[in-house]
């Protein structure tokens, strides 16, 4: 009876526990493995960490890793503060059209990534490109370096701003009316309410946002990929762009595997020193 009790979880969490070990521990592991290993001539041998110590002095994986550095101290914050704001003026009783605006906000987020890629290389085209156009100017944002990464940056933000937008919603509607209420008492304006009352409130939200954000980032292949396919000259690389890069077009996996795990490794340092740094509680 005792036996058969101990049995009884096993019976309902064996098929997911299966799952989770085929398509994720096993991989997981294997990748790991290959990262130690090198093939020459379709023989496979181990290699140890000489794919690690090959990422040190490749320049294109440096230049990946400046890239997404870039994005991540410029973008986030633009992309995080522009959700907050549009956050509290569509959260604001007095604006009409609020689910409205809400969902027009927030479909850039489920656009196809295709059809939206394909519309931003038209509008930024150098000749004849609408935004160019529009500014009289003849910018070339996709084959200039410094207005490539522009353009990424920018293409990312009108895409992910709504999503976080609405994570950033959710968070406002649950701080209760009450603190705006003893706020105003209290003799706060607008603006000090919303930085004593709000932001406070929403720190684990805005933590949130920033973490995923963050590993948004290191993880950015389809943006890159379909916009400007990591040119011109790797100004717009991302170190995923470069593992697929390397793994299915040279046919290198063991070198792809480690620039994974250095992704991962870099991904758990970044999310921990947000938490440490910013998730603290205030003694």
């Amino acid at each position: 009876m005792i036996l058969r009790r101990r049995l009884v979880p096993w019976v309902f969490a064996g098929p997911a526990a299966a799952l989770l070990a085929l398509f994720f521990a096993y991989p997981l592991g294997a990748s790991l493995l290959q990262s130690l290993q090198r093939t020459e001539d379709g023989l496979t041998e181990w290699a140890g960490l000489e794919n690690y110590q090959r990422l040190l002095h490749d320049d294109r994986f440096l230049q990946s890793l400046i890239n997404v550095g870039l994005i991540l101290v410029v973008q986030v914050p633009i992309m995080i503060g522009l959700a907050l704001a549009l956050a509290y003026v569509l959260n604001q009783s007095w604006l009409r059209f609020r689910a409205t605006l809400r969902i027009a906000y927030f479909l850039p987020a489920v656009t196809t990534l295709v059809a939206y890629a394909v519309v931003f290389r038209v509008l930024l085209r150098t000749d004849g490109g609408m935004v160019n156009q529009l500014l009289g100017a003849e910018i070339a944002w996709l084959d200039d370096p410094a207005w490539a990464r522009v353009a990424l940056i920018a293409s990312i933000t009108w895409r992910w701003t709504g999503y976080n937008m609405i994570i950033l919603l959710a968070g406002l509607q649950a701080i209760g009316k009450e603190q705006y209420e003893a706020a105003s008492i209290d003799g706060a304006g607008p603006f000090r309410s919303f930085v004593s009352v709000i932001v406070p409130q929403l720190k684990p939200v805005i933590l949130f946002c920033s973490i995923t954000s963050t590993i948004g980032t290191l993880q950015l292949f389809d943006e890159n990929k379909l916009l400007t396919d990591g040119g011109p000259d790797d100004a717009t690389t991302s170190p995923i762009l470069l593992l697929y890069q390397v793994g299915f077009r040279q046919f290198d996996f063991g070198y792809a595997a480690a620039m994974a795990w250095v992704v991962v490794l870099l991904i758990g340092v970044l999310s921990y020193a947000q938490f440490r740094w910013f998730g603290k509680e205030k003694s």
